[in-house]
């Protein structure tokens, strides 16, 4: 089944620019929070920077290339979003039994005396993210929203214990805010 002509269109805000170079098939997104690349490609699927707006065209289009010029502008809204406001995850330490201590060292996480553990947990944290931990709450920032919410996942994880019930071993570092959804 085929679909005419498909275009989507998506406006840059003032203080963003957009360029792709066909060559590379990188399209990249400048803004005040920084800059983020990505290599866009499909040879059904032009993407054309003009006057302020970004244009996926596709003529002709299969189903497969809708899915795939509709991931395309997902893709670049969460750019342009990420170089002119950034993400935030919020996560919240959890600890019942053992008090635990969090804290960041350079580009390293790290969780001390989780569940009575002698070892502290540690992770190397991604470029492109920047961890704060005040109080109870650790804050995951960033311009690109892959990264911000990797690290977040991985923070997540860093505290896991397989193989033991949540409901009653609730020790950990939960994410609790995905930018502005509340998952509490």
């Amino acid at each position: 089944m085929r679909i005419e002509k498909l275009t989507e269109t998506i406006i840059l805000p003032s203080g963003v620019t957009a360029s792709y170079d066909a060559v590379t098939k990188r399209f990249a997104v400048t803004g005040p929070k920084g800059e983020i690349a990505k290599a866009f490609f499909d040879p059904k699927i032009a993407i054309i920077i003009a006057d302020g707006k970004i244009t996926f065209t596709s003529k002709q289009a299969t189903l497969q290339q809708k899915k795939r010029l509709y991931t395309f502008r997902a893709h670049a809204k969460n750019m342009v979003k990420g170089v002119s406001e950034g993400f935030t995850y919020r996560l919240k330490v959890c600890s019942g039994h053992f008090p635990m201590s969090v804290g960041v060292k350079g580009r390293t996480f790290e969780i001390k005396n989780f569940i009575g553990e002698k070892v502290p947990r540690t992770l190397a944290l991604k470029e492109g993210a920047d961890v704060k931990v005040e109080g109870e709450t650790v804050t995951v920032t960033g311009a690109d929203k892959e990264i911000v919410g990797q690290v977040a996942a991985d923070i997540e994880q860093l505290s896991r214990r397989p193989g033991f019930d949540t409901r009653i071993f609730q020790d950990g570092i939960f994410i609790v805010e995905k930018g502005d959804k509340k998952l509490v």
